[in-house]
């Protein structure tokens, strides 16, 4: 038993290694690039795997198997979200989709800061387009079992962010391709790296935005013989708190399903990487560690607001169960992560989902 028990306690020294003198000598989008391709490759076997078994959570009126999530950038194109259940994920965002198919950003776009076990990512929505995701969906059986299945939609790039009907019929085609094969649909408002999408934010275009979506959405999954899908809003911790709280208040007021708190943040604030490192890594999105205490607090601010019965989804810094747990303690219903898998490792969902226990 003692060889046994020192053999699992190895396992997260032994990834470190790997990636320190591996994956972390690539470029990160190269590295996430070839774990994708092992992972399809490996589809036929994963999907037939046995998900560790966790708390089931009730809520949104759906049942995911444990309260651990992929958080979306991971799976942008839906093609492999039913393995990654494999590996202990309750439920997988995939996403960001938008209305029109578009390559994103110039790369380099994806960069680790080691010292701060973080990512700074600057991605723009690389994604297929809703239609080619949607008609993925639609022809793949989904797993009895499996994990539960968000899709995020976002802003295509070339659409400006001051027309608002322009902004609404682009999110409206991306909802009428995709509320139909997802258990749970989010709009994201909140990522830095398309421009002018964080002043969707403002309640007075998120409101109407969110209405029409909802009304969208509603129609979409009638036609299609479902019941009403759970409709969410992905929000950025660098809004003041008196943002997030008016975001609650709206959530409320529109009866919204949930909320997810937080996607990446710009600040660079007490880093530990070097400031040269921080500077040549360049503008983006940081996501990772330095993230946990700002979404924590969002997290408790936004339940302070909505009550007990709005699902909050708390995401942004969670690398450990003690990260997990604090996050749940401070008001989440469901946890989410990204970067913790890319520093932990295939086995580090499994971990997490010990540590709950």
């Amino acid at each position: 038993m003692g060889e046994v028990r020192a053999d699992r306690a190895s396992r997260p020294l032994v990834y470190d290694t790997v990636f320190k003198h591996g994956l972390a000598r690539l470029d990160a989008e190269v590295a996430h690039h070839r774990t994708f391709d092992a992972l399809k490759a490996a589809g036929p076997v994963l999907r037939r795997v046995r998900a560790p078994r966790g708390r089931p959570i009730q809520t949104m009126g759906l049942t995911f198997p444990n309260p651990l999530g992929l958080a979306a950038g991971f799976d942008k194109t839906a093609e492999a979200f039913e393995e990654l259940g494999a590996f202990g994920f309750g439920h997988v965002e995939v996403g960001t989709v938008t209305a029109l198919a578009q390559p994103g950003n110039p790369k380099p776009r994806l960069v680790r800061l080691l010292d701060d076990r973080a990512v700074v990512n600057r991605m723009g929505f690389n994604n297929d387009g809703a239609a080619a995701v949607a008609q993925r969906l639609a022809t793949r059986r989904r797993r009895p079992g499996g994990p539960v299945l968000g899709i995020n939609i976002g802003k295509s790039k070339i659409v400006p962010d001051d027309d608002q009907a322009a902004v609404e019929t682009d999110y409206e085609t991306s909802t009428r391709l995709l509320a139909p094969h997802a258990d749970y649909l989010v709009v994201n408002v909140s990522s830095p790296n398309t421009p002018g999408l964080r002043n969707l934010q403002a309640v007075e275009k998120l409101a109407p935005l969110l209405q029409h979506v909802r009304r969208i959405a509603d129609r979409a999954t009638d036609d299609a013989g479902r019941e009403p899908v759970p409709l969410l809003v992905k929000i950025a911790p660098d809004l003041a708190d008196d943002d997030v709280l008016d975001v609650a208040d709206l959530a409320l007021a529109q009866d919204l399903a949930g909320i997810i708190a937080t996607n990446t943040t710009t600040s660079r604030e007490e880093l530990r990487s070097k400031p040269e490192q921080v500077e040549a890594a360049g503008a983006g999105g940081l996501s990772g560690a330095p993230l946990r205490e700002r979404a924590t607090e969002v997290v408790s601010l936004l339940r302070g607001r909505v009550g007990p019965d709005l699902t909050l989804i708390g995401v942004g810094g969670i690398s450990t169960p003690d990260d997990a747990r604090e996050r749940l303690a401070a008001g989440a219903d469901l946890v989410q992560a990204y970067t913790g898998l890319i520093y932990g490792g295939p086995l580090w969902p499994r971990r997490i989902l010990k540590g709950l226990r």
